[in-house]
């Protein structure tokens, strides 16, 4: 039986559910990058979770997450992407602002707290960058999304989200337009010089792949 929550813990399953955990192995080292940590002090909380049973590890490959360390991951990524919600939808705070303040608020609602703000907010499923808001049962759709850098010249796109952690590339994309639910078509790619050209409403726009990195959609007719 899996042990106390602290919030150490709960951050090392948040981290592995990012990275896909769910589903695969995730290296060691991608967890490291992630949470900023040294490899040596992350195998060594690997090994704990692992003997608590919030996940399963694999000396050299990396860790999975157990049912019990799934469900613990989704809860906490719901409570986060609903504070999100909250804080942007009802407090105002724009977009950019958000993923921090509920970096420090998940930990701390409890479960009538997170009822009530799913209850005020109409159960969403989606936080302000598109991503999905886990059911109180845990259950998240999946979805088949791209890079808008991989896509072809000519394809439109329906952007679904966008990366939350790096306020000012948040902005900037405010700016272009790049948010969830709009429409974009791929005009060029020149590799060269790794320009993108962009159609967003009625403006054409021009980025790098660095500057596109983060924004994910799907193929639309």
């Amino acid at each position: 039986m899996p042990e106390q929550i602290t919030k150490a813990v709960q951050d090392y399953l948040k981290v592995i559910h990012h990275l896909g955990g769910a589903e695969k192995l995730v290296p060691t080292a991608e967890i490291a990058r992630r949470l900023q940590f040294k490899a040596p002090s992350v195998t060594g909380m690997l090994r704990r979770l692992a003997e608590a049973g919030w996940i399963e590890y694999e000396v050299g490959r990396g860790a999975r997450l157990t049912t019990a360390g799934l469900r613990e991951a989704r809860r906490v990524v719901r409570r986060h992407r609903l504070v999100e919600l909250f804080l942007h939808r009802v407090l105002g705070l724009d977009w950019s602002e958000v993923d921090a303040e509920a970096e420090a608020l998940e930990h701390a609602i409890s479960p009538r707290l997170e009822q009530a703000i799913a209850k005020h907010l109409g159960e969403p499923l989606e936080d302000p960058h598109g991503h999905l808001i886990p059911t109180a049962e845990g259950k998240m759709a999946k979805r088949s999304l791209r890079p808008l850098s991989a896509f072809k010249e000519g394809q439109n796109i329906l952007i679904r989200e966008v990366q939350d952690d790096n306020p000012e590339r948040l902005r900037r994309w405010r700016q272009l337009g790049l948010t969830p639910g709009v429409r974009v078509t791929l005009l060029s790619h020149q590799p060269l010089d790794d320009v993108f050209e962009l159609r967003v409403d009625n403006r054409i726009i021009r980025l790098g792949s660095e500057g596109l990195q983060g924004v994910h959609g799907e193929l639309v007719s």
